[in-house]
């Protein structure tokens, strides 16, 4: 209250020797001293912390996660297969939610909706094999043999590509995306 009371009076005393415009300039200054900082977004936002929000948001099964710049965009599938939801969840956490379909088929979704090893597994047994963060989780099942695609930025900037058995969470292949022969060593 005191600094209010000492703040107008700089101001008036400004305004009736220096005139408005130096007036509003030591208001001004005054203020940006006195403006608390926005809170810092988090830059450490890990694909686990993504994964988590945006389950919260929509409940089911990861599909799909992958970082773009501060955003991930995460797909989930609900627990009976029949949802979709393509989600985005900035580095603050906060989840916006793009699109949402409720008429997917769920026999089309079924492995994945039943696998006993889930995106935050298969996150996990990459990790374990190649520690970094993970840049990407992708449930692949096209060529008819389900498995995690997941990628991991090592500490080295190297980015390894691993596929995660959906059933015993092994990692059954990995690679680094050099083409230098002591980085394939798994």
């Amino acid at each position: 209250m005191k600094r209010t009371r000492y703040v107008c009076a700089a101001a008036s005393v400004v305004l009736i020797v220096g005139g408005p415009v130096t007036a509003a300039a030591a208001v001004s200054a005054d203020a940006a001293r006195t403006v608390t900082a926005a809170p810092a977004l988090r830059a450490d936002m890990t694909a686990q912390d993504a994964a988590k929000a945006a389950l919260k948001h929509y409940p089911g099964v990861i599909e799909s996660l992958d970082k773009d710049g501060a955003v991930w965009h995460v797909d989930v599938i609900s627990k009976d297969g029949k949802g979709h939801a393509e989600l985005e969840v900035s580095a603050s956490g906060a989840v916006t939610e793009q699109n949402r379909d409720t008429g997917e088929n769920a026999g089309e979704n079924k492995a994945l909706v039943s696998a006993k090893v889930t995106a935050d597994g298969a996150m996990k047994a990459a990790l374990a094999a190649h520690p970094g963060q993970v840049t990407t989780v992708e449930w692949d099942d096209d060529d008819g043999t389900a498995s995690w695609h997941v990628e991991v930025k090592g500490k080295d900037g190297k980015t390894w590509d691993a596929q995660v058995d959906p059933t015993t969470g092994k990692v059954t292949t990995s690679g680094s995306d050099s083409d230098s022969d002591d980085d394939n060593d798994t």
